[in-house]
């Protein structure tokens, strides 16, 4: 009951939804980069929304099934493969022991889920089963997955039969208009956009940005000509979350993303909305995307959306499910 690593990738770690109400303590919440794709992975195979699954960027591992599992992968598209036949995104599948699931290049975005039904037997930190790897805490041993390691079930439950090595259920998840038009990210206001000269505030709003490849899981460096600002007095650090603009000394826009320090000094220009932080997060090194500023109202009415959304696929996948008697 369990997934063997038979060759690494360049980092693939064992994220939940995050570790929240430890940031007092200067723990950062970790998780998953793009939460949509993590719960519909999740939903796909009838797990809870916050259940652990594997977070891969490209080229990633190679994966050995030492039991059959009920798995689903969604987010990025790395051409998967099982025991090299093409598999499709967003769609639950039951694979037979001794598959092998590999991934043949990057087609889309940057960063692929994959749930197993039942969730990893990962034992919580703080109540996350999230990598925090700066402190080498959580997860898997608290750093990314290697060669050999061996990720084992939590609980087998019951599923269907295989046909052959590979049956793929014949239902999906529809993740097209979460990810519309990936170059379009929205943001709101934040507490020091009056900072900004008036130049500045239209150079963000109407100028393309760019993903640095300094980028990481920390946060999300965008190139573009320096900002300027209008007032230079010192901020004192305040609470930070996934999502803020910071502006840097240099002029330059820093996204923090889910291994965000706890604080932050520096003016804090704007908030992605969490609708596209799934887009953002999507988004690989040289890609561009230009920053639209819209109102909280309607970014809380995009959330509530996706979330509506969210909770409709869990009702029609559990539907499913239990007509195969899951």
């Amino acid at each position: 009951m369990s997934i063997q690593l038979i060759r690494s990738g360049i980092l693939d770690t064992i994220q939940d939804q995050g570790r929240h109400g430890y940031s007092k303590w200067g723990i950062n919440p970790s998780g998953t980069m793009d939460r949509y794709a993590a719960q519909a992975a999740n939903i796909l195979v009838g797990n809870a929304l916050d259940e652990a699954v594997m977070e891969m960027h490209f080229p990633s591992g190679e994966l050995l099934f030492t039991s059959d599992a009920l798995v689903s992968i969604t987010g990025a598209d790395f051409t998967p493969l099982i025991n090299s036949k093409a598999v499709p995104l967003w769609k639950p599948m039951v694979v037979k022991k001794h598959s092998v699931l590999t991934f043949q290049r990057r087609q889309w975005g940057y960063r692929c889920y994959l749930s197993v039904r039942g969730g990893f037997g990962i034992t919580p930190w703080l109540g996350s089963r999230s990598t925090n790897m700066r402190i080498s805490a959580g997860g898997f041993q608290g750093r990314a997955l290697k060669k050999d390691d061996q990720l084992n079930f939590r609980r087998q439950l019951p599923g269907p039969e295989a046909h052959d090595d590979l049956r793929i259920l014949p239902w999906r998840v529809n993740a097209q208009p979460v990810y519309h038009d990936m170059g379009s990210i929205c943001f709101v206001e934040g507490r020091e956009w009056s900072w900004l000269t008036s130049a500045s505030q239209q150079q963000v709003l109407s100028d393309p940005f760019s993903i640095a490849p300094s980028s990481d899981r920390m946060g999300c460096y965008l190139q573009h000509e320096p900002l300027a600002v209008q007032r230079t007095e010192q901020l004192l650090s305040s609470g930070v979350s996934m999502g803020t603009i910071q502006l840097l000394p240099a002029g330059k826009l820093v996204v923090l993303m889910a291994d965000h320090q706890t604080t932050g000094g520096y003016p804090r220009i704007g908030h992605i909305i969490s609708a596209h932080l799934p887009k953002l997060s999507q988004l690989a090194p040289h890609e561009s995307l230009r920053l639209r500023m819209i109102s909280v109202a309607d970014a809380e009415k995009m959330l509530f959306s996706l979330q509506q959304e969210l909770r409709a696929l869990q009702r029609a996948c559990l539907d499913k499910l239990s007509d195969y008697d899951l």
